[in-house]
C-alpha cells in the first residue's frame, strides 16, 4: 500500500511539472510580447501598418550557411524568421524561364523563388498573428512571380493596398488573413497584391562604403510617400561581418535612427541591416515599436 501511493505521488508531480516549472502554454499575447522582433502583439495590432517598424535584412537570401558566396547574412529565412527579421528584400532573376533568388550573379548562389517563398508560407501558417513584407529587386516578369507565389502557397497571405489610402492595421491584416505586404522596383501594380515601391515607400542611400556615409539624405522616393525604408548597411566593395561590426551596434545605430527620425520627422519603418544578428538592429526596432 505504501509503494502504491509513493507510484501515485511520483505521477502526480510528473503530471504537475510543467506547470510548476513555467512551461504549460501561457496566454499568445504575453508569450509574443518577449518575442524580438515580433509585431503579433496586441499593442502593435492595434496600430497601423505604416506605424510600426520591422527589422529588415538587405539581400535576405545570400547567406553563409547555406553556402552562398559574398553573403550578406549569416542564416536562410526560416532562421531570420524565427530569429525576428520581418521584412525581407529579395533579388529574383530568370533562370531558364523560372524565376530565381540571385544576387547579381548566378555562380554566388541561387535557388527558385518559390523555394524561398515556401519558407515564408510556413512561417505564416504556424504564426497567425505575425505580419512581413517582401521588398523585391526583380527582373522577371510579374506574372513569374505571380506563378512563384501561387506554387509555394503563399498567394493567399499578399494583401492588397490602394494608392493614396490609409494603411490597415495590424489587427485588420491578421483578421483579414491578409498579413504579407509585397514591393517591386521594377513595375509593380499589374498585380492587385504586387505594389510599386516608390508609390508607397522613400529611402536613405545604399551606397555607403564608411560609417561617414551613412546619411539621412532622402534617396529614392517621395518623402511625402507613409514608408521609410531606412539603409544602414557598408558595401567595400561587397558586404561583410567585419563591416556590419562597424554600424549595427549601439550607440551608433540608435544615433543613428534618431538623427534621422528627428530630420524627416517619421518613423523609420524598415531598419535594413547586412548580417543582422551582428549588433542591436532589433533591439532598436522592439524600443521604437515601444515593446521593450
Amino acid at each position: 500500500m505504501k509503494m502504491s501511493r509513493h507510484v501515485l505521488f511520483i505521477f502526480l508531480l510528473l503530471a504537475l511539472a510543467p506547470l510548476v516549472c513555467g512551461d504549460a502554454p501561457a496566454d499568445g499575447d504575453a508569450v509574443k510580447e518577449k518575442t524580438p522582433g515580433g509585431n503579433g502583439t496586441k499593442r502593435l495590432g492595434a496600430k497601423r501598418y505604416d506605424e510600426v517598424c520591422y527589422a529588415t535584412t538587405h539581400n535576405a537570401m545570400s547567406n553563409s550557411d547555406e553556402g552562398w558566396l559574398l553573403p550578406n547574412q549569416t542564416h536562410g529565412l526560416t532562421r531570420q524568421l524565427s530569429d525576428g527579421i520581418r521584412a525581407f528584400m529579395l533579388d529574383v532573376h530568370d533562370k531558364e524561364g523560372k524565376p530565381y533568388l540571385c544576387h547579381s550573379r548566378f555562380f554566388l548562389g541561387s535557388r527558385p523563388l518559390k523555394a524561398g517563398l515556401a519558407e515564408l508560407t510556413a512561417y505564416l501558417k504556424k504564426n497567425p498573428r505575425e505580419v512581413l513584407t517582401i521588398i523585391f529587386e526583380s527582373y522577371v516578369r510579374p506574372k513569374a512571380l505571380e506563378g512563384a507565389f501561387r506554387e509555394s502557397g503563399l498567394l493567399p497571405y499578399a494583401h492588397s493596398q490602394r494608392k493614396g489610402k490609409p494603411w490597415p492595421r495590424l489587427a485588420e491584416m491578421v483578421a483579414s488573413g491578409r498579413r504579407l505586404v509585397v514591393f517591386t522596383d521594377r513595375g509593380g501594380g499589374e498585380l492587385p497584391w504586387l505594389h510599386r515601391v516608390w508609390d508607397f515607400c522613400w529611402e536613405t542611400h545604399f551606397s555607403a562604403r564608411r560609417r561617414e556615409d551613412l546619411a539621412c539624405a532622402k534617396n529614392r522616393g517621395s518623402s511625402k510617400n507613409s514608408l521609410f525604408i531606412f539603409n544602414h548597411f557598408l558595401t567595400r566593395p561587397v558586404a561583410s561581418t567585419k563591416l556590419a561590426d562597424e554600424v549595427n551596434h549601439n550607440p551608433f545605430l540608435k544615433k543613428r535612427v534618431e538623427e534621422c527620425r528627428k530630420a524627416s520627422g517619421r518613423l523609420p519603418n524598415f531598419i535594413t541591416v547586412d548580417f543582422y544578428e551582428r549588433g542591436d538592429a532589433i533591439e532598436v526596432v522592439d524600443e521604437l515599436n515601444g515593446i521593450r
